[in-house]
């Protein structure tokens, strides 16, 4: 081996240790907590600090400092972290949603600190705790590595720590305190965090931004290693570290020489890449930070409150003008992550590149620099930019269609460092760039102006996207995927729209800003902006344009009045408590004034009580007809006043009351058509070696009501994903008519005539009732003007509830509202997955009217269900299921008699 090469892998090996520190810590506080701790690198960077305060300013000898930094400090920093910031949001049943952002939360706190501690000037005089060569840090991975496979495997705590993995609920029932399991995870993850930030710190730049980003870069290594195997981590980041060593050995020549430079020397940034993009995602659970009600509607006031503050800079001058032109500029760049995820509930970390790509493109069409196309006005050029970098949009929001939660915050983060990275950081794409403002608006007071307008087209771009059809469909994403897919919302189209909007807004906020800055600044841009961009969105209310106004303001304001970090640390505090109001402080402000607000119900004097008699008789309290939708309609529906929900304080029915449909024609029996309408023939599935479903066949006749019964794991679910859509099976074929829709998702199906409900209620909480059923009439198979409104009268929901949101109603209702939902789309099939779950026995008899009426009018329908009572007093033919094959088939008496014996006493 030559001496080059030698040197080179000893650098390398280097690198990789303390890369592989960080996997180590990743890997330990994931498998004990479940949270992906974005946090990492700010921990290493304050220990970082810490000890070259304790060593250079305070003359401390190194092995005390060192001591107290990471056998002190880091750890208790690791438990501090737990006890008051992740166990409270995991006793509260946070979803991972919470858990991300609180995480991001304690990354911008901690950043925000250290840049008002020790300001934002880099620091080259870190004390080295290691020699400069790879064997001791090398050795230090080794012997941790070890360390951690041998508690895990072979002593009392590492089993605790591998049934809180599997189960954290069944291993706190057998007696283990999973509290001090992740105690001691993020104890131990800490320390490998401060451990690498040390021995970093001496090699690379010191300072708040850079060292947090340099190391969560390295996270595709924990990724690579799927976050359970220390060996692959360990081998991945040795692996990684020696070939971007051996790279720079490289010197290409032509135009792909920069380029080729940049991937050698960022070479964690590719594999961050590949990683998050290209290998199956990581932690697939939502993560969307959901509103759990029905956000109440802006007070005009708070507008008018707004637009007077947005107008006050207009009347200062000199700096303090110049400071505020960068406020709208950012609320437009904010108001992108309002669309991609408080209108689409998409968790993106990217949009920090976008903005800078806004900025970038601007500046070099205004130069003449961009490829293929001529020099353009400063305004025009601005408009082109936003065009470009809108179908951009796709690089997160394709990887968006197939990963949710931790994956997709990881996809998105990882396209925001790979455009900083290999563009941004590049001299052949931002050397010598200028970037001026528009004609005409060259001063301060005129380019406000100009941004002002810019403002209010973005606005209403963004209410554009609350409103209407499109504006429902993305609610009903964002509150519910698979409820929306099962509706007949085209859920990766939608994906997609959220995410190349997005792009646009968060193009035409950065080319503003750096309009108003005058130049190309890539600081500007950096993906460490990108995640206080998104914590300070999520927590003043991700699905609020005055939130994100609110937050632009803030963000500029504080960081221009006080010292730099100001702003970072206020965000990151509100995003530390983000489980206490998810929706946001204002949110959280208005639900208060909404419970503390006095509820009166205006009462009539008994002159007028008299008057209003004479001029609107009161409706008479006897049951009324009512027309159904299409394919519910020949044997006519009765629902009676009892069925329609009403407000509180409305007189005193309940929503929940169950309704009495009955059909006219009960004790007659269809006759058996001829053709089935849906059939499935010979569907296998199977998990991992688990055989979920063996040559299942299957017939749904219309006018019939088909039932599937069976001991849990038979395999009823995994059959009705199959029909369902939810689920393509290994083989098998499912039919409509005649047509093969074995590869149609279940959007497709939906808009064919096969609609489903779910076992866990799928409502859209942040709509009201009418619009619930409105996004099944929208996108269901026929468009019918008017069957949200018979759809609601069949099912008594044309109340006063109708006006309610979904949130917070009885489960009896909410059976109801997903029912009628499902029948606004007017299907012939149709799937329920135990409907009768969470109903008493009048709202399961009320049940069973309404599906006897839409048999009686010629709708298929397949019911799978645990109330056997149900199932004999409905059904026309009951399937019993057993490990993965419908073993017995017939009439409900003859069936459900043969299985009670079979279970009965020997």
């Amino acid at each position: 081996m030559s001496s080059l090469t030698y040197d080179l892998t000893l650098a390398g090996l280097s690198v990789g240790s303390a890369a592989a520190l960080t996997g180590i810590g990743l890997i330990v506080t994931y498998r004990a907590t479940g949270v992906l701790n974005f946090a990492h690198g700010a921990i290493a960077m304050v220990c970082a600090y810490v000890l070259r305060q304790c060593v250079v300013e305070w003359g401390w000898p190194l092995w005390l400092g060192a001591t107290v930094t990471l056998l002190v400090l880091a750890p208790g920093l690791g438990v501090v972290l737990e006890r008051f910031v992740f166990r409270p949001l995991a006793v509260l049943g946070g979803d991972p949603a919470q858990t991300l952002v609180a995480s991001i939360g304690v990354f911008v706190l901690l950043v925000g600190g250290a840049a008002l501690l020790w300001g934002q000037g880099a620091r080259d005089d870190a004390p080295e705790l290691v020699p400069d060569e790879p064997w001791g840090q090398l050795a230090v991975v080794l012997v941790l590595a070890a360390g951690v496979a041998a508690v895990v495997r072979r002593t009392r705590f590492g089993r605790e720590l591998r049934a809180v993995v599997d189960d954290r609920r069944l291993a706190v029932l057998g007696g283990i305190d999973a509290d001090r399991v992740a105690a001691a995870g993020w104890a131990f993850g800490s320390f490998t965090a401060g451990l690498t930030g040390v021995l970093l710190a001496p090699y690379v730049r010191l300072d708040p931004y850079g060292l947090p980003l340099l190391v969560m870069e390295v996270v595709a290594v924990a990724v690579a290693a799927r976050m359970r195997s220390l060996p692959v981590a360990v081998v991945v980041a040795l692996g990684i570290g020696v070939a971007q060593s051996q790279l720079t050995r490289l010197h290409p020549s032509g135009w792909g020489e920069p380029l080729l430079q940049a991937v050698g020397t960022n070479l964690f940034v590719v594999a961050l890449l590949i990683a998050a993009l290209v290998l199956p995602g990581v932690g697939t659970r939502d993560a969307l930070p959901r509103t759990a009600t029905a956000r109440v509607p802006t007070p005009p006031g708070a507008w008018i409150v707004a637009a007077v503050l947005f107008l006050l800079p207009l009347g200062l001058a000199g700096r303090d003008l110049h400071t505020s032109v960068q406020v709208p500029a950012l609320a437009v760049l904010l108001l992108s992550l309002v669309v991609v995820t408080g209108r689409g509930g998409q968790i993106s970390l990217g949009q920090a590149a976008y903005a800078g790509l806004g900025a970038l493109f601007t500046a070099l069409l205004a130069a003449g620099r961009f490829p293929g196309l001529p020099r353009l006005p400063e305004l025009a050029a601005l408009a082109v930019a936003v065009v470009l970098v809108a179908p951009l949009g796709l690089l997160t929001g394709w990887p968006a269609i197939g990963r949710r939660g931790l994956a997709l915050a990881l996809a998105t983060f990882a396209v925001g460092v790979g455009v900083s990275r290999f563009v941004f950081a590049q001299p052949y794409a931002t050397s010598g760039l200028s970037l001026g403002r528009p004609a005409g608006f060259d001063g301060d007071r005129a380019y406000y102006v100009l941004e002002l307008l810019l403002l209010a087209v973005a606005l209403l771009a963004t209410h554009a996207l609350r409103r209407g059809r499109t504006g429902r469909a993305l609610a009903a994403m964002r509150d519910h995927e698979r409820g929306a897919q099962a509706a007949g919302v085209q859920v990766p189209s939608l994906k997609l729209l959220a995410f190349v909007a997005g792009a646009a807004l968060a193009a035409l906020g950065g080319g503003m800003l750096g309009m108003g800055l005058r130049a190309f600044d890539a600081a500007a841009y950096d993906p460490v902006r990108g995640l206080l961009w998104f914590a300070a969105v999520v927590v003043l209310g991700s699905d609020s344009a005055l939130g994100a106004l609110a937050a632009a303001a803030l963000l500029v304001g504080l960081d221009a009045g006080t010292r730099g970090g100001v702003a970072a640390a206020l965000i990151g505090v509100l995003a530390i408590l983000v489980g206490r109001f998810p929706g946001g402080p204002y949110e959280a402000l208005r639900t208060a004034a909404e419970r503390l607000r006095l509820r009166r119900t205006p009462a009539l004097t008994p002159v007028g009580a008299r008057a209003r008699a004479r001029l609107r008789p009161a409706p008479p309290q006897t049951a009324r007809s009512a027309p159904v939708p299409t394919g519910a309609t020949a044997t006519g529906a009765v629902a009676t006043d009892a069925t329609a929900g009403t407000a509180p304080g409305s007189g005193g029915r309940s929503p929940a009351s169950p309704g009495t449909l009955t059909p006219e024609t009960s004790s007659a029996t269809a006759p058996t058509p001829a053709a089935p309408l849906l059939t499935a023939r010979h569907l296998h599935a199977r998990y991992g070696g688990f055989t979920a479903l063996d040559g299942v066949d299957l017939d749904l006749f219309p006018g019939r009501v088909t039932a599937v019964v069976g001991p849990n794991g038979a395999g009823k679910s995994t059959l009705f994903h199959c029909l369902a859509g939810t689920l393509r099976p290994a083989r098998g074929t499912v039919r409509l008519g005649g047509r093969d829709i074995t590869a149609l998702p279940a959007h497709a199906r939906t808009r064919l005539g096969v609609a489903r409900t779910f076992q866990q209620l799928a409502v859209f909480p942040s709509l009201t009732v009418s619009e619930n059923v409105r996004v099944g009439a929208e996108q269901g198979r026929v468009t019918d003007p008017g069957a949200v409104e018979r759809t609601l009268r069949l099912l008594g929901l044309d109340g006063p509830v109708r006006a309610l949101p979904a949130a917070g109603l009885p489960t009896g209702t909410l059976r109801r509202v997903e029912l009628a939902r499902v029948l606004a789309g007017s299907p012939h099939a149709l799937l329920l997955d135990e409907p009768a779950a969470g109903l008493d026995s009048a709202e399961v008899a009320a049940l069973a009217r309404v599906l006897k009426a839409l048999a009686a009018d010629g709708t298929a329908l397949l019911v799978v269900e645990h109330d056997l009572d149900l199932v004999a007093g409905l059904a026309d033919v009951v399937h019993v299921m057993t490990a993965g094959r419908i073993v017995a088939s017939g009439p409900p008496g003859n069936v459900l008699n043969a299985l009670g014996t079979a279970a009965g006493p020997p």
